[in-house]
C-alpha cells in the first residue's frame, strides 16, 4: 500500500490486567517508512472512577494521584488512540507492543465500543514489535549497539538500551520519552537495510505462513508434518538467549489462527506420560505475530550452546521412538479449547463473546456519534447484554451525570462488586486474575514501604494514593 507510515506508541497505565486497568498516558512518534519523523502526539487520561492504580504501576510511572486526576475522560481518549492505530496505512509498533500495549489497548477499545481488531489489518493497517527484532540483533549481528547487563547478565529492557546508546533524552517509563528511544533504537537498527526489511516482513501474515512452510521437515507422522525452527522471542529470557529451538505439531482446530510449537530444548519432555499432559505446555503463535521463527542453520542454532544442543538432539530421538504418545499430546493440544468462565464481567469478556454483527456494528458506530441523552436512549436497542452493560458504564465512568435514573441501578449493582471485604471475591478476568480492591491495595501500600523502603518521591506517591483511596472508597 502507498503512504504507510510507522506510528511508534508506548503507553502507561494504571497496572498490568488487560481487562480491568486503564491507559493513563498514551504517546506516539508517526514516521514515515525511512523513519522521519512525520507527528507527535501525547494524550492524557483522566483516571476512572473504578479504577485504582496499582501500587507498583505507580511506583515505576511515578504518575501521581493529582496529575491522574487531569487529562482526557477516557471514552473520548481511547477514541483518538483508536483513531490514530486505525489511520490508513498505519503500521502501528514500539517496544514489547505485542507482549502488552496491543492486547491492553484492544481491551480499552472493545470496553469503549470501538472495534478491537482493525488496526491489525484493515485499511493498510498492520503491526510491529521491535522487542523480538532487537533480540535478533543482539543474537546475531551485535556490533551495532552497546549492550548493556545488569549484574553481569545482559538485559534488554529498553531503559537500559537507552542508557548505554544514548537513544533519547527524559526519565523511562515515561510514554513519550519510551516512544522517543524505541524510533532512536529503530533507526539504528534500520542501517542494516536487509536484515531490517527481513525482519519486518515476519509480521506480515502472509509472508510469514510462507516462512514457516519452508522450514525443513524432521519426520511425519499421522498428525501431519513437524518442521524444525529456532524461535526467538523476549519471553525466553537472557537466560535462555531469547530463543528455542521448536517443533511444528499443528493448527489448533477451535483456534483457527493459532499454529502450535513444542519445545525440544525441555530435559522433562521424555518424562512425558499420557497422565501428564493435560500439564504439560506448548506455544501458540499468530502468524505475523512473535516470536519469529527462523530456519534451523547452524549459525542461528550456534547461541544454544552443546548442553541445550545435546537435549534437543536426545529429545527429537525419544520423539521418534513415542511416535504414539506424541500423537496423543498432539491431538490434546490442537483440541485443546479455553475453559468458559461463568458470569464473567462484562468488562473482561472479549475473548468469550462472539463477533458483534453487521447490525450491532452499526448500533455501536451510532452509539459514538450520538449526543449524551441520545447515547442513553439507544442503550436497550443494543442486543447483547454485555454491549449494554458497557454502554451503561460508559455514561457513568465517564459522563455520570447523563445516566439516566433507570439505568444508575445496574451501573450501582456492578458498583458494589468492587469493593469485596474479602481479596477471594474480587472480580475475575478471563484469566482469573482478580480486580484490585480498596484492601489489596492498601495492604500492598503497606507491604511496600515495609519491604522495599521507597525514596522519598516513592513514599509521597504511595500515601497520596493510599489517601486517595480511604477518601474515595468505603473500606470494609
Amino acid at each position: 500500500m502507498k503512504n504507510q507510515t510507522f506510528l511508534f506508541y508506548d503507553i502507561e497505565t494504571t497496572g498490568l490486567n488487560y481487562a480491568f486497568d486503564q491507559v493513563l498516558q498514551f504517546a506516539a512518534i508517526r514516521t514515515d517508512l525511512a523513519l522521519k519523523e512525520l507527528q507527535r502526539h501525547e494524550i492524557k487520561v483522566r483516571l476512572r472512577p473504578d479504577v485504582i492504580c496499582s501500587p507498583g504501576a505507580l511506583l515505576t510511572h511515578r504518575i501521581s494521584i493529582a496529575e491522574s486526576l487531569t487529562g482526557d475522560c477516557e471514552f473520548e481518549a481511547v477514541q483518538e488512540i483508536h483513531r490514530l492505530l486505525n489511520e490508513p496505512g498505519t503500521i502501528s509498533l514500539g517496544y514489547n507492543t505485542l507482549g502488552f500495549d496491543d492486547q491492553f489497548l484492544r481491551f480499552a477499545f472493545y470496553r469503549n465500543l470501538l472495534p478491537p481488531y482493525t488496526h491489525q489489518y484493515a485499511d493498510g493497517c498492520g503491526r510491529t514489535d521491535l522487542y523480538p527484532i532487537t533480540a535478533i540483533y543482539w543474537l546475531y549481528k551485535n556490533g551495532i549497539l552497546n549492550w548493556p547487563e545488569v549484574e553481569n547478565k545482559p538485559t534488554l529492557q529498553l531503559a537500559h538500551l537507552n542508557a548505554s546508546n544514548s537513544l533519547a533524552q527524559g526519565r523511562a517509563h515515561n510514554a513519550l520519552a519510551d516512544v522517543e528511544a524505541t524510533v532512536g533504537l529503530a533507526r539504528i537498527l534500520a542501517r542494516e537495510t536487509a536484515m531490517w526489511n527481513y525482519l519486518l516482513a515476519y509480521f506480515d501474515k502472509k509472508t510469514d505462513k510462507e516462512h514457516l512452510a519452508e522450514l525443513p521437515v524432521f519426520f511425519q507422522s499421522t498428525d501431519g508434518e513437524h518442521r524444525l525452527g529456532v524461535m526467538v522471542n523476549g519471553y525466553f529470557g537472557a537466560t535462555g538467549k531469547y530463543q528455542a529451538p521448536v517443533i511444528s505439531i499443528g493448527d489448533s482446530v477451535p483456534y483457527k489462527n493459532q499454529n502450535l510449537w513444542m519445545r525440544l530444548d525441555q530435559p522433562e519432555l521424555q518424562e512425558l506420560t499420557s497422565d501428564t499432559i493435560p500439564d504439560s505446555r506448548i506455544i501458540r503463535k499468530r502468524y505475523g505475530e512473535p516470536g519469529i521463527i527462523l530456519p534451523p542453520h547452524e549459525r542461528f542454532k550456534k547461541p544454544l550452546g552443546l548442553e541445550r544442543r545435546a537435549i534437543v538432539d536426545a529429545n527429537k530421538k525419544w520423539l521418534q521412538a513415542n511416535t504414539e504418545l506424541f500423537h496423543e499430546f498432539i491431538q490434546y493440544h490442537r483440541n485443546y479449547r479455553y475453559p468458559l468462565i461463568p458470569d464473567l464481567d462484562a468488562d473482561a469478556a472479549l475473548y468469550q463473546l462472539d463477533f458483534p454483527s453487521a447490525n450491532e456494528k452499526r448500533l455501536q458506530q451510532e452509539f459514538h456519534t450520538a449526543s449524551l441523552s441520545d447515547k442513553a436512549a439507544m442503550i436497550p436497542q443494543l442486543p447483547r447484554q454485555e454491549t449494554r452493560d458497557l454502554a451503561i458504564r460508559i455514561l457513568a465512568r465517564n459522563y455520570p451525570q447523563s445516566l439516566p435514573e433507570e439505568l444508575s441501578q445496574t451501573y450501582q449493582a456492578y458498583e458494589n462488586k468492587l469493593n469485596p471485604p474479602k481479596a477471594e471475591d474480587a472480580l475475575p478476568d478471563y484469566k482469573g486474575h482478580k480486580r484490585t480492591t480498596p484492601v489489596c491495595a492498601l495492604a500492598e501500600i503497606e507491604q511496600i514501604k515495609t519491604n522495599l523502603k521507597p525514596d522519598e518521591e516513592q513514599s509521597e506517591l504511595l500515601n497520596d494514593l493510599a489517601s486517595y483511596i480511604e477518601s474515595h472508597f468505603k473500606i470494609p
